[in-house]
């Protein structure tokens, strides 16, 4: 029976992170994926080929709508989605092949099948032949992270009525696509589909999109993906969703109470993920589970089951892929007997459409339901000089500031390059800066990140230079 200090079970961000950081503190470290590719769903049908779709339509809205605008005359350009699916599988591929080299460099053994405890020391492989093979380890490391979820009453077909999976793979541009739920999933691929020529509906239960953050950022996005042609049915909840043919209805309740119908040719379940544990064995194990589903762990992400670690999508938190990682990399320092942390309130969410969101800390409504006073420094895009030449005029920063410290609080961003620009924002937190400081560091001209440093001055005491 082969043997092994750390045995990671998934291969995704988290899991891939935990094992090469495992190997580098000199643990025998193994890795079970039971998928053909490693990487998880981040990489195979997460954030990795949604990006890849999101830039190709991107490059053809531009194409169809600005190019002539920046003095570029061409043909009236033409979809070809078999081709952008193409180039999404070759980067797909590109990348998982890149966790296999790195698999390689560190000397981590890869088992390739379906990981079960047999005990909380031996795990069965369970190959997609039939055959199996039981290894026994030291330590295990939980990382399976979680799947589409969908609605007690909704049949996923998979061809009309899909999930995020599916919406990666379409072999034709829907006429009308039905997105159920606001949040960040569906309204990225909700993008894709637009910009390539769908109508697309949003129904969301909330009064709100992207309900998680702050509440600026959710009016701002949605006035842009209006002002795109996306179309909005908020405060309302579905109660049934029908396919006949080619055709599929949804039915739901709008906040008077009014029944509503929308048809469309597919419709895409974007309701959020589910911790995935199925075929774990955590009961052979003794591993608990809390109501939702979610492996139990404590502050050192350990389950109750003092070997045995669990991170990611798998447990409490948010469902991000720089989450699980920051969480693969504590557990192996934990086990090689360093102390790490992770500030939770610094884990960074964003939205990939464009403009792209982006956002860390406290929102302004988490601190006036905390009671913290606090002050509010923001800067449109549009006055900036790079926003212009480059046509990217929607959005802003917004920084909010303690009001007596000046500590900043919370970063949030809808502009071009907002996914990159929020790291800025990270580091300043992390450090415990002022917008004082923030203000008073130089940023290049002419950048998008100008917007940052305006905000900060704005925080300071209206001192914007630009506005």
């Amino acid at each position: 029976m082969s043997q092994f200090d750390v045995t990671v079970i998934g291969s995704g961000p988290g899991g891939y992170v935990a094992a090469i950081r495992a190997a580098q503190l000199g643990f025998k470290t193994a890795i079970i994926e039971k998928y053909p590719t490693l990487g998880g769903t981040c990489l195979n049908v997460g954030c990795i080929p949604s990006k890849a779709l999101l830039d190709s339509s991107e490059h053809f809205e531009k194409a169809k709508h600005e190019f002539a605008d920046y003095g570029i005359i061409i043909d009236e350009p033409k979809v070809d989605l078999a081709k952008m699916i193409e180039r999404k599988n070759g980067v797909v591929e590109q990348t998982t092949k890149g966790i296999n080299f790195l698999m390689d460099k560190n000397k981590i053994t890869v088992f390739e099948g379906l990981g079960s405890f047999e005990s909380a020391t031996q795990i069965k492989v369970t190959k997609n032949d039939g055959s199996s093979e039981t290894i026994e380890s030291k330590y295990t490391i939980i990382a399976t992270g979680s799947k589409p979820s969908s609605l007690p009453f909704i049949t996923l077909d998979k061809e009309r009525v899909i999930t995020s999976t599916e919406a990666l793979n379409l072999k034709e541009i829907p006429k009308h696509l039905v997105v159920i739920g606001g949040g960040v999933i569906g309204l990225e691929l909700g993008s894709v589909y637009l910009r390539l020529g769908s109508q697309v509906t949003v129904v969301e239960f909330m009064d709100k999109i992207i309900p998680g953050m702050d509440g600026a950022l959710s009016k701002e996005l949605q006035k842009v993906l209006r002002k795109q042609g996306m179309k909005f049915e908020l405060s309302t909840a579905v109660s049934a969703v029908e396919r006949n043919g080619d055709s599929v209805k949804v039915t739901a309740k709008n906040k008077k109470g009014e029944e509503v119908k929308f048809e469309g040719d597919y419709v895409l379940v974007s309701v959020g993920r589910r911790p995935y544990t199925d075929g774990l064995g955590l009961e052979k194990a003794g591993v608990e589970l809390d109501e939702r589903g979610r492996v139990k762990t404590n502050d050192h992400l350990q389950t109750n089951v003092s070997n045995i670690y669990a991170i990611g999508d798998v447990i409490k938190g948010a469902m991000l892929a720089h989450k699980a990682e920051e969480e693969g990399t504590l557990v192996a320092e934990i086990l090689a007997g360093q102390k790490p942390h992770i500030n939770y309130n610094l884990i960074p969410g964003v939205v990939y459409t464009w403009p792209e969101v982006a956002g860390v800390g406290k929102t302004e409504e988490q601190l006036k339901e905390e009671g913290v006073a606090y002050k509010v420094g923001s800067f449109p895009m549009r006055a900036l000089g790079r926003s212009r030449a480059s046509g990217d005029t929607d959005g802003f920063v917004k920084i909010i500031a303690d009001e007596k410290t000046d500590e900043v609080l919370g970063f949030h961003m809808i502009g071009a390059r907002a996914a990159d620009l929020v790291a800025e924002g990270v580091m300043a937190m992390e450090f415990r800066a002022s917008a004082e400081d923030i203000a008073r560091s130089s940023h290049a001209h002419p950048t998008y990140a100008e917007a940052v440093k305006e905000a900060a001055l704005d925080a300071t005491g209206k001192r914007s230079i630009h506005m």
